[in-house]
């Protein structure tokens, strides 16, 4: 069983940008830990937490992920930490440019703290994902999942995202699509109601489907439908645009927009105020949301239902070689 990411792992003060030295450098290692109010964020302060790293120990700059691979190329940001799908686009892009990337994983005592204090379970990155890595590296993984506005998406069309996320999942060029396989369907669905029209056709596919399910208060008929992803330079953004235009494509009198936003923990709040009726989101975040833990302790998210799996989420944390940075443990005073 797994375990909600508990508030004294994941409290986090607000983070500023710290200036440079009058001669350029920095008195602390600059490092990039997500949005203002992401699900990057809160594993960024839980990764630096399991290596006894505090906040005076760095620089926090609140970038999206590829803001912050332009800073970890030019050097204005020393080490970066993502959320991602395997490999990532964008880092194969920074390795591109730069020929310097070095990806750092997580120490073994670090894996046995975040899995106490979090969903995220150790996952190894394969040498093979990535041509500049000499070895495999040790690191932690979640789920991206898709979630609906129980306000806004009825039993028909949550039926339809759920079955053309599947059955068109050859039409998507993202390389990500290839996790949406019936096998994988329910994946990080734990402990997050199911939307009914995705219930039903997870059960026409033979599956066994024990998630509670939502109860749908539609207000209104619309046409129109806003999907939150994330910040363009990471995973949701492109892999949301492909999802959007199958839906698009086969789905008459209906359109849906992909919107960049700050991820899961934004998205999630959007749904809850009727600001959007799709979003992309970590598990973990969707579960909290749903059981009022964690960054919604004591504010439950009552509209949110699960449609399906979309992708594993992998920790993915670079820098290049000239940082000096080989651990986490060397971010530490």
């Amino acid at each position: 069983m797994t375990h909600p990411l508990k508030p004294a792992a994941i409290a986090i003060a607000a983070s500023t940008l710290l200036s440079a030295c009058s001669d350029g450098a920095s008195s602390t290692p600059n490092v990039a830990i997500g949005p203002p109010a992401s699900t990057t964020q809160l594993v960024s302060k839980l990764l630096l937490d399991a290596h006894g790293v505090k906040e005076d120990d760095y620089s926090a700059y609140q970038e999206g992920f590829g803001a912050a691979l332009d800073g970890v190329q030019d050097g204005n940001i020393d080490l970066s930490i993502g959320i991602l799908g395997l490999p990532s686009g964008s880092i194969e892009n920074l390795q591109a440019a730069a020929g310097d990337v070095r990806m750092i994983g997580l120490s073994d005592d670090a894996v046995d703290y975040i899995e106490a204090n979090s969903e995220y379970r150790r996952f190894v990155i394969p040498q093979d994902s990535y041509e500049f890595l000499d070895q495999d590296v040790t690191t932690v993984t979640a789920y991206a999942v898709l979630v609906g506005n129980t306000h806004s998406i009825d039993e028909e069309l949550g039926y339809e995202l759920a079955r053309l996320m599947h059955e068109k999942a050859e039409e998507n060029t993202h390389a990500q699509s290839a996790f949406m396989t019936l096998e994988n369907a329910l994946n990080g669905s734990a402990g997050i109601p199911i939307h009914p029209g995705a219930k039903r056709y997870y059960e026409e596919q033979g599956l066994e489907v024990s998630n509670p399910v939502a109860q749908l208060e539609i207000q209104g008929d619309k046409s129109e439908y806003i999907l939150g992803t994330g910040s363009q330079g990471g995973t949701y953004y492109p892999l949301g645009g492909e999802m959007a235009t199958i839906w698009n494509n086969y789905l008459d009198g209906a359109n849906f927009t992909n919107i960049e936003t700050g991820a899961s923990i934004e998205n999630l709040v959007s749904i809850r105020d009727d600001r959007m009726d799709l979003g992309m989101t970590v598990h973990a975040p969707a579960k909290d949301a749903v059981s009022g833990n964690g960054e919604f302790d004591d504010n439950a998210i009552g509209n949110v239902a699960f449609i399906g799996h979309i992708y594993p989420e992998v920790i993915q944390i670079v820098t290049r070689e000239d940082s000096g940075i080989t651990s986490l443990d060397d971010l530490a005073k």
